[in-house]
C-alpha cells in the first residue's frame, strides 16, 4: 500500500471511528497489535487528523456554536437558553480536564494493553443497549443541572481509556441521566470541541511539531479530507440511529469484536 493510500486510510478510520460510537482509541490499539511492522504516525498527522474531526464538529453544529460563541463575547444580547447551555458547557469541561491532568499518565499506558481495549469495547457495547432501551422522553436544556454537565464531563475525561468510545459513554451518561437524546448528543458534541481543542494543544507543547521533515503533503492533505468527510458523516449517523434506538447495532459490532480478541488471545496464550 502507497504512503499515501496508508495514510489516507487511518484518515477514514479516524473519522469513523472518532464519532461512531466504536471508540477510535480502541480500534488503534488493536491495529497495532494486529500489525507488528505498523508504525503509528507522529504528532504532525494526528494534529492533522484531529482538526479534521473539530471541522467536521464545528460544520455539523455550527448554529450552536455561533450562537454560544455570540454568547460569550455579548452575554447581554443573548437568549438566557443559550448563556444556560454555555455555563453548561464550560462546567463539563472543568472534570474532563481535571481527569485528563490528574490521570493522563496513568490512563495512557493502558494503550499497551489489547485486553483493556477489548474488555472496555463490551463496555461500551453495554451502555449502547442500555441507552437504546432508555426511557422516551428526557430533559431538555433548560431543565438540565449543573451535575449532569458534571457527570458527562468525568464519563469523558475517562475515555482516554482504549475501547471506551467517548461519543457512545458521554450520550449514554446523558440519556441514562435524565436527559433527552437530542440534547444528550448535542451536548456531548458541543463538550467535545474544547476537548479536542486542549487535547491538541497539550500535544503540540508536549511533542512539538516533530517528524515535520519528509511530510507526504499530499498524504496529509488527503487524510484531513478523508477524516473531515468521514466525521461529518459519523455525527449524522450517531444522530439518526440514536433518535431510532438502533444503537444496539453499534453495540453487537463492539461485543463481537471485543469477544474475538478476548477468546483469540485466550487460545493463543
Amino acid at each position: 500500500m502507497s504512503p499515501t493510500l496508508t495514510l489516507a486510510t487511518l484518515g477514514i478510520l479516524q473519522g469513523l471511528t472518532e464519532f461512531l460510537p466504536v471508540s477510535s482509541s480502541g480500534h488503534l490499539v488493536l491495529v497495532q497489535s494486529w500489525l507488528p511492522g505498523f508504525q503509528e504516525p507522529g504528532v504532525l498527522f494526528h494534529a492533522t487528523v484531529h482538526l479534521a474531526t473539530l471541522g467536521a464538529v464545528l460544520l455539523y453544529f455550527r448554529s450552536d456554536v455561533a450562537a454560544l460563541t455570540h454568547a460569550a463575547l455579548m452575554p447581554r444580547h443573548s437568549d438566557p437558553a443559550v448563556l444556560r447551555l454555555l455555563a453548561l458547557v464550560v462546567t463539563g469541561t472543568l472534570p474532563t480536564a481535571l481527569v485528563g491532568v490528574l490521570f493522563k499518565d496513568g490512563l495512557e499506558r493502558l494503550f499497551s494493553s489489547v485486553p483493556t481495549a477489548a474488555t472496555m469495547l463490551l463496555v461500551t457495547g453495554a451502555l449502547l443497549v442500555a441507552t437504546d432501551r432508555a426511557r422516551g422522553h428526557g430533559a431538555n436544556v433548560e431543565r438540565m443541572r449543573a451535575w449532569h454537565a458534571l457527570l458527562i464531563g468525568v464519563v469523558q475525561g475517562l475515555a482516554i481509556i482504549p475501547g471506551l468510545s467517548r461519543s457512545g459513554a458521554t450520550v449514554a451518561a446523558g440519556v441514562l441521566s435524565g436527559l433527552g437524546r437530542d440534547l444528550s448528543l448535542r451536548y456531548s458534541f458541543l463538550l467535545s470541541i474544547p476537548a479536542i481543542l486542549g487535547a491538541f494543544t497539550l500535544q503540540l507543547l508536549s511533542h512539538g511539531l516533530d517528524g515535520t521533515r519528509d511530510v507526504n503533503e499530499l498524504g496529509y492533505a488527503v487524510a484531513f479530507l478523508a477524516a473531515f468527510t468521514t466525521g461529518y458523516l459519523g455525527i449524522a449517523v450517531l444522530l439518526r440511529v440514536l433518535l431510532s434506538r438502533r444503537l444496539t447495532w453499534f453495540a453487537l459490532y463492539c461485543w463481537g469484536l471485543g469477544l474475538t480478541v478476548l477468546m483469540t488471545r485466550s487460545l493463543s496464550a
